[in-house]
């Protein structure tokens, strides 16, 4: 059969409108309304538009408050049908849902964002420090504070006292671009109290044990009770006097330069004098760290001579001391 041009284009006519309504339908399927599983809303009220996609004329219609600031609340499925129905919002499609999750965006301020605006505060009005070595002490708990999300900037001081007597502090503080905090403005009180690092062992340590740095820890405390030690190289190195325990600062008595020699250790006795040095072997009477000085018995002549601690095992006796002993060994001139 010969087709005529007169039958293609009817044909091409055919497909064209067949496709167009495809389209259509397809188009008015997507532009049907359908409920969302979760929102996040801005203010404090939940509108049509947030809940259905393709709501229309009614998007902007508020059916309900939404949740507190930085908080969750979960809506049935039916009560936002029920809500909606007076609107004529009709054939949505709830695609399965059974409870809708609605978010109150916000921003958090944290109780260390609040705890470092009110030391920066004290440290610059009061002089208590830098504001990291200020322990701060409320009479309440405090917990993070929500804010809306749009609020920008920083903490404000309304207002700040402060007692050097009894360390007490009452400040308010305020966020000018948050409505809610600008309202009601939070007030804290409680105890400031300028500290210092003081060092500590992390573990418990027995007399004698020589300190490392990974026996050392960090501790903070109040700047008039402390005396102890606040840097970790000055008990790096040196041993224990007693024993130690963790928690409790350390002071420089309780360390002690640690012994190189015991008591009765048999060790080299060194004899210095300018152009010579002698060596022999000697008793210790006493134990001693580096730079003490001891008695120790010389074996050969079983005298106790003084000597100072030159290392492990080492006594070095000084000029002065070798010209006594040598004349006291020395027999009595003639007459």
């Amino acid at each position: 059969m010969i087709r005529t041009p007169t039958f293609h284009r009817i044909a091409a006519f055919a497909l064209a409108f067949v496709l167009a309504a495809a389209a259509g339908s397809a188009a008015a399927q997507s532009a049907r309304p359908a409920l969302r599983a979760s929102v996040t809303v801005q203010g404090d009220l939940v509108r049509i538009g947030d809940l259905v996609a393709n709501a229309g004329p009614v998007a902007n219609v508020a059916i309900f408050r939404a949740p507190d600031l930085g908080t969750t609340g979960a809506v049935p499925t039916d009560r936002i049908v029920n809500a909606i129905r007076p609107y004529q919002l009709i054939d949505i499609d709830t695609r399965g849902v059974a409870e809708v999750s609605v978010t109150r965006a916000s921003r958090t301020i944290a109780l260390n964002d609040i705890s470092d605006r009110i030391a920066e505060a004290l440290s610059r009005q009061y002089g208590l420090g830098e504001p990291r070595h200020i322990g701060l002490t409320f009479d309440r708990p405090v917990r993070t504070m929500q804010v809306e999300a749009e609020a920008a900037g920083e903490l404000r001081v309304l207002a700040l006292n402060y007692d050097a007597r009894s360390n007490r502090f009452d400040i308010t503080l305020d966020l000018p671009s948050s409505p809610i905090l600008h309202r009601q403005p939070p007030r804290f009180t409680g105890t400031a109290i300028e500290t210092v690092d003081v060092i500590a062992v992390d573990r418990p340590v027995e007399r004698g044990e020589v300190l490392q740095a990974a026996d050392l820890t960090t501790l903070r405390r109040p700047k008039a009770q402390t005396g102890g030690i606040i840097e970790p190289a000055a008990a790096i190195g040196l041993a224990a006097r007693h024993p130690l325990r963790p928690g409790q600062p350390l002071a420089a008595t309780d360390l002690v330069k640690p012994e190189i020699v015991a008591r009765n250790e048999t060790v080299t006795l060194i004899y210095q004098a300018p152009g010579i040095t002698l060596t022999l072997r000697g008793q210790a009477q006493e134990p001693g760290a580096l730079g003490d000085t001891v008695g120790v018995l010389n074996v050969q002549t079983k005298r106790v001579v003084q000597g100072v601690i030159s290392g492990p095992g080492k006594v070095t006796v000084a000029a002065a001391t070798l010209h006594l002993a040598a004349a006291a060994a020395a027999p009595p001139a003639k007459p």
